[in-house]
Order: C-alpha cells, then structure tokens, then sequence
C-alpha cells in the first residue's frame, strides 16, 4: 500500500498550522515546521512504525535546502508514496494584520526589517514552491472555511484533474490561488432586489430572479464551453488541480449561482466548490 503524504508549504500566518490540524482530525500523523532534509528520515521511520498518512509543514528557515524540494517530492513518489503539495498563500496586509493581532514574532524577523520586509523576505525564500501543486489563498478565510478546504483537498479523487470552482467578492481582492478568472458583473444584480439582498446564490428566489434573464444563461453556456474544450489541455500538462474563479461585486448572488451551475455541468471532471464569501 502506497504512502498517502501531504506536505503543506507557503509564508508565515497564512494558515499552515490550521491546515495540519485538519488534517490530524483526519486521521493523518502531523508534524509541524520539520526542516527539509529532515523529511526522507521521518518517511521512512513512521512507515516502519505503521503509519501510512503522513502529513508535514515544512520550515521556511530551511532556506536553500528548499529548492531540493522538487526532488524530494520525486524521490518519496518513488517509494511508492502518492504526495501531494499544499502552498498557502495570502495577502501582505492580511498577514501583517494576523502577525499584528497575535504579537508572534515573524521568523525572519530581525532589527533591521520591518514586518512587511520580513514577509517579502520569506515570500522570495519559499515563492519557487509556489508551482508544485496546488495553491489556496487564505486572505479572506476564516479558520474553519480553511479547515473545510484542506479536508475537501485531500479527499478528492486523485486519479484524474481537479477543477475547483470558486465564487468570490472583487471588493475583497481576487484569489491569489485563481488559474482562471471570470467576471460576472456584467449580469443584472440581484443585490438591489427587493427581498433579495440578504440571500445567496443558492437560495431559490434568487435562483429564480437569475433565470429570468437570458443572458445569465447565456454567460454560464459560455464559461461552460470555454472550460470543457481547454480541460483536456490542462489534462496534458500534467497538472494535478485548476482552480476557475468567478466574481461578482460581493461574491455573494451572481457569482455563487454560476459556480454552482458550472459544478453541475461539470461532475464528471472531479469538480471542487468553493463559495469564499459565504465562509
């Protein structure tokens, strides 16, 4: 039986810690902050001790030995194992504030840097990993929508590309983590709608209000048909995940209702929903 490993990189305060705890409460043995060329010996010593799940937040301060990550990743697929590669991200002003509010210290912190030069430091230290696999942008997330993805992430069918459809807000940034953009704004708003405003693109008054205008159909049938014709290309680049963004104004009608359209049209390609601003 083949080793399940994740590995969970990225830049301070952007989650990484949530996201290994997700992944204990799903049944993985975790580590946090292992350096790098630390990694080969904690494989093979937890396989002997009978643990298949293994998953690992690897320490930013391992520096250049960072660059090897690529064929470590290589060498444990060779055992066999399946290991899959988280990178989480975020904004510098969501991490500043984070850092702010919990008074830590950034790890590459020193007299001479301010906060905002520590994380650019970092960023440029683990930015290369940033195209192994898969990216989640955790400016706009909570905790517990975080720990909803990480879980959503490793249950998903490995065998063959995952296309995670996301609904956001453009008041609240574009995903960091987004291969595609699509923007819905140009659709008729439901937000300005009697009765309407404080509901979501999931609930069937709005649903309705959508369907009433052609060119609400119109937009998903082209999104749709974009998407299908170039999977298969995506597919040939070997690529393991493709995540398409849809945003509206607030990310909460337009924008959820054509991910959830889109999530129908497309089961049969292992499609993921997220809805960053319903948490």
């Amino acid at each position: 039986m083949a080793l399940d490993i994740v590995l969970i990189g990225g830049v301070s305060g952007s989650g990484k810690s949530v996201a290994l705890g997700a992944l204990e409460d799903s049944g993985y043995y975790t580590v946090n902050n292992l350096p790098l060329p630390m990694l080969p010996d904690l494989v093979r010593h937890l396989e002997m001790q009978g643990h298949p799940q293994i998953a690992v937040t690897i320490d930013p301060k391992s520096g250049d030995a960072l660059k090897m990550l690529p064929d470590v990743i290589a060498n444990l697929r060779a055992l066999p194992a399946d290991v899959r590669f988280i990178y989480l991200d975020a904004k510098v002003e969501t991490l500043v504030k984070r850092f702010s509010e919990t008074r830590r210290r950034h790890p590459m912190s020193t007299p001479a840097r301010t906060l905002p030069e520590a994380i650019e430091v970092e960023r440029a230290v683990v930015g290369d990993a940033r195209t192994l696999d898969t990216v989640i942008d955790t400016s706009e997330l909570s905790s517990h929508a975080l720990r909803a993805w990480v879980k959503d992430f490793v249950n998903a069918d490995r065998g063959d590309l995952n296309v995670t459809l996301q609904s956001f807000g453009f008041k609240h940034g574009v995903p960091l983590d987004a291969d595609l953009v699509f923007d819905v704004r140009c659709l008729p708003n439901p937000h300005y709608e009697p009765g309407l405003a404080n509901l979501t693109g999931k609930d069937e008054p709005v649903i309705q209000f959508l369907q009433s205008f052609p060119e609400v159909e119109r937009m998903v049938g082209d999104i749709y048909t974009f998407v299908s014709t170039w999977l298969p290309e995506y597919r040939g680049d070997n690529r393991n995940y493709l995540t398409i963004a849809i945003g509206c104004t607030g990310g909460r009608h337009r924008s959820v209702y054509i991910v959830e359209r889109l999530h129908t049209l497309l089961a049969s390609a292992h499609s993921l929903v997220r809805h960053r601003e319903l948490g």
